[in-house]
């Protein structure tokens, strides 16, 4: 007879799970990148749908045959920069020492306080003293009234630049205040990692938050949560599944593959538009498999530090984009 087992529920990794403090993720690492660009780019979730692409994967069984595939359609508005930010390296880490702002513009001065004026001069100071930084990045921020998000306060976000010092600022440099599209960032076949925050499901019992096996029906004091809570005395573990927030939390997924980038609207029209969503307007990207977050959410495509070396860098061939309006899709 099989050795009945029951492994732990919910990974102690993600602990504690509490609710994240705003709808769009922070990226805490960067990949190492020689070129000098910047190393992501943020879309807001359409929905899903199905593909046929003919199978390129060099050691697959089903290669030059067509096979279904998931996607998930993400629309990218161009990105704005909204600032430069000088950082030194600290026993700490990176510190922030300067930041240097584009010309305040109306969208974003509706977010953050601005300066009225630009003071150019001060970028011949910062380019001077090159040499005393460790590392140039950038903030940028959404242009969602581009989009049908259906709001136009942007969100304001950091991404790190490729290349050496003196390459990122001079990348930043003639960037500052200009519009940046998803094809100068990304490509079709590339992986990356997403960011985002998941779906918010609310207070949830430990059933369905952990996965608790359901006690027999005459347990006492109720039957959906754990036989054991710990020892009187002493510490009671913190691991013992207990009723809490469930979803709406910080997660990263990795190496997610593009299968398209296009601005081809009629290849993406669908009659009565996406549920919960509408018609895409501007450039999207397909990305093979399910992403976490609700409709409308922005996602996070940052270039992948562990690729998965099994994918091809080019984009498998679609034969078949399905169309079909789903309700939950």
């Amino acid at each position: 007879m099989a050795t009945t087992r029951n492994p732990r529920h919910g990974s102690l990794q993600f602990w504690p799970r509490k609710k994240a403090s705003r709808p769009y993720s922070r990226v805490r690492h960067f990949p190492k990148v020689k070129d000098a660009r910047l190393l992501g780019f943020a879309g807001y979730k359409v929905g899903m749908t199905h593909a046929l692409v003919i199978d390129n994967r060099p050691a697959s069984h089903t290669k030059g045959n067509e096979v279904f595939t998931p996607v998930t359609v993400v629309e990218c508005p161009p990105i704005k920069v909204a600032s430069i930010r000088f950082y030194k390296k600290t026993p700490y880490g990176l510190k922030l020492v300067s930041e240097f702002f584009a010309k305040a513009d109306p969208e974003l001065s509706a977010k953050v306080n601005l300066p009225r004026k630009a003071d150019e001069s001060k970028l011949g100071e910062y380019e001077s003293k090159i040499d005393d930084f460790s590392e140039i990045r950038v903030n940028v921020y959404t242009q969602p009234k581009l989009a049908r998000v259906g709001k136009k306060r942007p969100e304001l976000f950091e991404l790190a630049i490729g290349g050496s010092v003196r390459e990122q600022f001079n990348y930043a440099k003639q960037a500052l205040g200009k519009d940046i599209k998803v094809q100068d960032i990304l490509k079709e076949g590339q992986q990356v990692d997403i960011y985002a925050v998941t779906r918010g499901k609310g207070f949830q019992g430990p059933v369905k938050r952990f996965g608790v096996t359901l006690r027999p029906h005459k347990s006492e004091k109720g039957n959906r949560g754990p036989g054991n809570l710990g020892p009187w005395t002493g510490n009671r573990s913190w691991t013992v599944a207990h009723a809490g927030q469930m979803g709406y939390h910080n997660r990263m997924e990795r190496n997610k593959w593009i299968i398209r980038i296009s601005e081809d609207l009629n290849g993406i029209r669908v009659g009565g538009g996406f549920p919960h969503y509408g018609d895409v307007k501007t450039t999207y990207l397909l990305l093979k498999g399910s992403v976490q977050g609700a409709k409308k959410r922005l996602v996070k495509m940052i270039c992948a530090s562990r690729k998965n070396r099994i994918l091809p860098e080019h984009a498998p061939q679609i034969a078949y984009l399905s169309l079909q309006s789903k309700q939950g899709a």
